[in-house]
């Protein structure tokens, strides 16, 4: 029943900008948030929205990223801006509905000049 619909990745030099996307559908949601993950490495979390509005940013994005939601949409945003090399990963989005947890099937973000 529930789906999380990702959209936004692609291909971008150094200090271009992205906007992903993620729309749910069959669940309303406690939090939102979006983690990546990169070759070889653990899935971290880069930032989250609660559904009153509480962020949370990852302090290697803060001050270039920014999540916002519309709750109404299920929706959440990750506006990222002067990407890095570093940035490079599937972006995965997170819905949590109190003890539930729904994932994306990840969209992919490459920085490389």
């Amino acid at each position: 029943q529930v789906q999380l619909v990702e959209s936004g990745g692609g291909l971008v030099q150094p200090g271009d900008s992205l906007r992903l996307s993620c729309t749910a559908s069959g669940s309303s949601f406690t939090a939102m948030g979006w983690y990546r993950q990169a070759p070889g490495t653990e899935r971290d979390l880069v930032a989250s929205i609660t559904r009153g509005g509480t962020t949370n940013y990852q302090d290697s994005v803060k001050g270039r990223f920014t999540i916002s939601s519309d709750n109404a949409k299920n929706t959440v945003y990750l506006q990222m801006n002067s990407l890095k090399p570093e940035d490079t990963a599937v972006y995965y989005c997170n819905l949590k509905f109190w003890t539930l947890d729904f994932w994306g099937k990840g969209t992919l973000v490459t920085v490389s000049s």
